[in-house]
């Protein structure tokens, strides 16, 4: 099971070809796509980014839970599927970004690599610390927290 963590900061060449992060390849390891599946996220100027595994469960969701001809899923089905990559890595780890996921996230010569769990997130490497602090903020503004699930442990 894929779990990302981290933020890792990687040159971006002249070619739009960057290193993914050697833990994140990690997670990918067993997957039968050696690569990422990648698309331009449709809530913040960043790329958002996974395993092939965890696009077969976003659309068994997206399939599960929306009606199959509505407008709710031909929207996110158009966002997210219509609009995604597959990338694989090449001999040293990396990948070619398309030019249209670099204009969307603008990114130049250094792309940042953003654990989220199930998925990671690249962004322009200043736009992310902006994003940060303004996520910190918010949180601490509301005084978000979160009950730990106590799925196995004894007692």
């Amino acid at each position: 099971m894929t779990f990302f963590i981290g933020t890792f900061e990687n040159k971006v060449d002249k070619k739009g070809r960057v290193s993914v992060p050697a833990t994140f390849r990690q997670m990918l390891a067993d997957q039968p796509f050696q690569g990422i599946v990648i698309f331009r996220s449709y809530r913040a100027d960043a790329l958002e980014a996974a395993g092939m595994d965890f696009m077969r469960r976003l659309h068994k969701s997206m399939s599960s839970n929306l009606d199959l001809f509505s407008d709710e899923h031909d929207d996110l089905a158009t966002a997210i599927l219509a609009d995604s990559h597959q990338l694989s890595f090449d001999g040293d780890g990396r990948i070619l970004l398309p030019p249209a996921l670099i204009a969307h996230a603008q990114i130049s010569d250094r792309a940042a690599f953003v654990g989220k769990g199930d998925l990671f997130q690249v962004w322009n490497p200043d736009t992310l610390e902006q994003k940060k602090q303004e996520a910190r903020d918010r949180a601490k503004a509301q005084k978000l927290t979160i009950t730990l699930d106590r799925e196995g442990e004894n007692g």
